[in-house]
């Protein structure tokens, strides 16, 4: 398969290379920004015991709001210009110049949230009811006092702020060894010579159509992760307890529920998925079996979960090709929402191409007051495209929050954010099966939307579990260590995979490699999000013009409510098993369809 390829970024055509300059037109400027905030953060921390009444409260908030524009500003162009090109030093000193100063920032203005949970709530309601200016920051002051029994005093909390660098310290530590220490081992290259395996080499040869060189990526892909087992079991160990300990130190009743509380989410809604996912595992069961037959082989195995069952389709869609498949996918989206995309494009909120040094996978930041940008690694095949409709649903939610949300509430929760990328993928393959007449393209493309489900809901539900298990496990005071992570991950990846499967050594060390692991009770987002994406885009496919409208509305709303109520004026209530279960039942009738035409 033909892919565009580049040397190097000055190749890349202009108008597939996103503007900077709408951030910040030259460095000078960017200079002067991070001046300004060094001496804006100086001003906020002499309101330390300086706020006696609704105007200078007023002030404080507006000008931390101020600071924090900036802020976010300087914090994004810095980390994009690293993307473009992890390898150029002056971009990282930019961004770690930032990281240094918002550290300052947070040590300056940690004497605030003690200040205002030590006010009565009726003295906050009088600040705010002689401060015209203060019905602005209302909600969010009043949406304080929830954290009113986890907030330390002042001093202490100043003490949590110095510790954040140390705090993050198993994250930071388990980012340098995966990214920077590992070292894959080899595998033959196509003309017989051993080369050393890379991540994007490793993505390409657990889905090729020969079963040893998939068996020989997977054994040297896993192969430093074994060797360094004990290293990272440490450092998994150290990132639990210290989420253990925190929530001890704040007062919530478990890692689990600390986690869930910046979002209002009872502790069921976690618990519902797990429970409703296993009591509906059966199809993915099945799906294992199918797979195990399509593949004609007398023992399945985890380097056989990746391989496509149709073979012979590989489809070469270029970039632009790709982008107007995309805007016939989302039509029934309407006028406005097509619009916006074809700005996106028009206007270079995208970086399109794969080039030596740029940061890999894809992602979407969202910046108040500029735009979205949106990283890619096109590879002009059919899974770039889903990428890029996945991206661009982001980039449309953060781009319809800010106009329609002041800055307070523009910013949506992680919660609601996997909800507008999956209805687009879902909106997509719709389209695509619609329009394909080539029976095992149809195939091809039914296997591909069932690998995702696959990939997007159950593994992160299964890894949500394996996260609740051993928070639970610390919180009893078990020593957490490889014996124990290896006896959780094998336990539950047999019960959401089924019986079919072979087990090799290196299975039960899948937990080794999962970086989501050192950002807590955050993969099940994935699955919640999922499920909504189905129940939306089923509705909208449907023709049912009000959960359209309710949708779109759901786009522009930013954080303006909790994320659960938020979904709830769309019609998915995740209190309930409902959602996941629909969701279940749309993959039962996926596999039942691609058996049928198997």
């Amino acid at each position: 398969m033909t892919t565009t390829t580049y040397t190097s970024r000055a190749e890349v055509p202009t108008l597939e290379k996103w503007n900077l300059e709408d951030i910040y037109s030259d460095l000078n400027n960017w200079e002067e920004d991070f001046q300004l905030i060094d001496q804006l953060k100086d001003e906020l921390k002499k309101y330390d015991g300086a706020i006696h009444n609704g105007q200078s409260l007023f002030q404080f908030l507006k000008q931390q709001e101020e600071l924090s524009y900036k802020l976010n500003h300087l914090y994004a162009y810095s980390m994009l210009k690293v993307d473009e090109d992890t390898r150029v030093t002056s971009s990282q000193a930019l961004l770690d110049r930032v990281k240094a100063l918002s550290i300052k920032v947070s040590a300056a203005t940690s004497f605030f949230m003690p200040f205002l949970l030590s006010l009565e709530e009726e003295t906050l309601k009088g600040y705010i009811a002689e401060e015209d200016g203060l019905k602005y920051f209302e909600e969010d002051l009043l949406e304080s006092f929830r954290y009113k029994a986890h907030v330390l005093n002042k001093d202490q909390e100043e003490l949590l702020s110095q510790l954040g660098e140390a705090l993050s310290a198993p994250s930071h530590t388990f980012g340098m060894i995966n990214n920077a220490d590992i070292k894959f081992g080899e595998v033959t290259s196509e003309n017989g010579e051993k080369v050393e395996l890379t991540r994007g080499m490793y993505s390409k040869l657990i889905e090729d159509e020969d079963r040893e060189k998939r068996r020989e990526a997977y054994k040297s892909y896993y192969k430093p992760y074994v060797e360094s087992k004990n290293t990272i079991a440490s450092t998994l160990s150290a990132a639990i307890k210290n989420n253990v300990t925190m929530s001890k130190v704040r007062n919530y009743p478990s890692a689990l529920e600390k986690a869930l509380f910046s979002d209002n989410v009872p502790k069921e809604v976690y618990e519902n998925l797990i429970k409703a996912t296993k009591e509906n595992i059966a199809p993915m069961h099945r799906y294992s079996e199918i797979r195990k037959e399509k593949l004609q082989l007398d023992e399945l195995r985890q380097y056989d979960l990746n391989v496509p069952l149709v073979k012979g389709v590989k489809q070469v869609i270029p970039y632009d090709e790709a982008y107007e498949i995309m805007l016939k996918g989302l039509a029934p989206l309407g006028e406005e929402y097509i619009n916006t995309l074809k700005d996106f494009k028009e206007k270079r909120y995208l970086d399109v191409r794969e080039t030596p040094g740029k940061r890999s996978g894809a992602y979407n930041l969202g910046i108040y007051g500029v735009h979205p940008y949106i990283l890619l690694n096109h590879r002009d095949d059919l899974d770039s495209l889903f990428t890029l409709a996945h991206e661009c649903g982001h980039g449309v939610h953060s781009k319809l929050s800010s106009q329609h949300q002041p800055q307070i509430t523009a910013r949506y929760s992680i919660f609601v954010a996997e909800v507008a990328s999956t209805v687009n993928e879902v909106l997509l393959i719709n389209y695509l099966l619609n329009t394909e007449k080539d029976k095992e393209v149809r195939k091809h493309l039914i296997n591909h939307f069932i690998d995702q489900f696959k990939g997007t809901f159950f593994t992160q539900v299964m890894f949500a579990e394996f996260e609740k298990r051993t928070h639970e496990l610390a919180e009893q005071g078990v020593p957490l260590n490889v014996e124990v992570f290896n006896q959780t991950y094998e336990a539950l990846f047999r019960e959401y995979n089924g019986d079919a499967i072979i087990f090799d050594e290196e299975v039960k060390y899948g937990w080794s490699r999962i970086p989501h692991f050192y950002r807590p009770f955050y993969v099940y987002k994935y699955a919640t999000g999922f499920a909504s994406a189905i129940h939306l885009a089923t509705k909208i496919l449907e023709g049912d013009k009000q959960t359209l409208e309710s949708y779109l509305e759901f786009l522009k709303s930013g954080s303006s409510d909790y994320p659960l109520e938020l979904l709830k004026k769309t019609g998915v209530d995740l209190t309930t098993p409902t959602p996941i279960e629909n969701a279940l039942n749309r993959f039962n009738e996926l596999v039942e369809e691609f058996s049928n035409l198997a």
